[in-house]
């Protein structure tokens, strides 16, 4: 009898330390299944484009505009989450900075983009850890809105074909990025992100391969856009001649300080219900 009173005691501590064991992470702080803890995000900094009108080198046009971003995080396992985001960026370029100057060429583009991906956490979530860095991929979609200042006015260039092409303004966008995180207060962290978006077109900025044969443009404010070079009283372009670089599609890079709102889980929410004190 005394024996079988020893086993049971003993099992019911095992019990109680293996519960106690779990509900604690490495940081004193209790367990949390990952599975569905929410999160709201949001992020803002600058855009910077990179393609036709642009070459390698750095010049003081920068052609940098504002990227803003309001998104939600749905956290799957220990260090992974999904994440979904709507964006709104601009950028913009001028060949006048560059040495292909003569072609006279110029665009603004202010762009939705929607998208969903993977964060990659270098540290588990019941970690809790104040800094975190992470990884991330995904994919989405932009709608390509490029525009140029002409006699005081900006016009819209994709319904003029400037280069006799009907191209798609809705085409897809992979990301792939980094970025950290730290925590500030409870249900509040702070970071910074940078993220390169791969267009899968290269018309971002309206250009991309030859001049075309002026005669199959609709109308006279599509050959006067197609070819700037005379405006600058530079050598008018020929039918064929290099407009832009066809084997590079373009893409824009975000630079962005992020802020995250933890909402938890149900199961969080109804505990945090239960322990409010009733009001009188």
């Amino acid at each position: 009898m005394k024996h079988t009173l020893t086993c049971l005691i003993l099992f019911i501590y095992s019990i109680i330390f293996v519960g106690s064991v779990k509900s604690q992470t490495l940081s004193g702080k209790r367990y949390m299944p990952p599975l569905g803890v929410l999160s709201l995000t949001g992020g803002v900094g600058v855009a910077y484009y990179m393609g036709d009108l642009r070459t390698g080198r750095i010049n003081k046009h920068l052609g940098l505009g504002p990227s803003v971003s309001i998104g939600a995080l749905y956290r799957l396992t220990e260090h992974f989450s999904a994440r979904g985001e709507l964006r709104f960026y601009q950028v913009s370029a001028d060949q006048k900075y560059t040495p292909n100057y003569q072609q006279n060429l110029s665009f603004k583009t202010f762009n939705p983009d929607l998208n969903v991906g993977i964060q990659a956490d270098l540290f588990a979530y019941n970690r809790h850890a104040k800094f975190n860095p992470y990884l991330l991929g995904g994919v989405g979609v932009t709608y390509m809105t490029p525009k140029t200042e002409f006699d005081g006015n900006w016009i819209s260039l994709a319904p003029l074909q400037t280069e006799g092409v009907k191209y798609n303004r809705l085409p897809l966008v992979f990301m792939l990025g980094a970025g950290f995180s730290t925590q500030i207060a409870e249900r509040w962290s702070l970071g910074m992100e940078l993220v390169n978006n791969f267009v899968n077109s290269d018309y971002l900025d309206d250009v991309s391969t030859v001049y075309p044969d002026y005669s199959t443009l609709p109308n006279d404010l599509a050959r006067q856009l197609s070819d700037r070079s005379s405006e600058i009283g530079a050598i008018p372009q020929q039918p064929g001649w290099h407009r832009g670089r066809p084997a590079r599609k373009d893409m824009y890079l975000f630079l962005q300080v992020r802020v995250n709102y933890l909402i938890g889980t149900r199961k969080e929410a109804h505990e945090r219900r239960n322990v409010r004190c009733p009001r009188f």
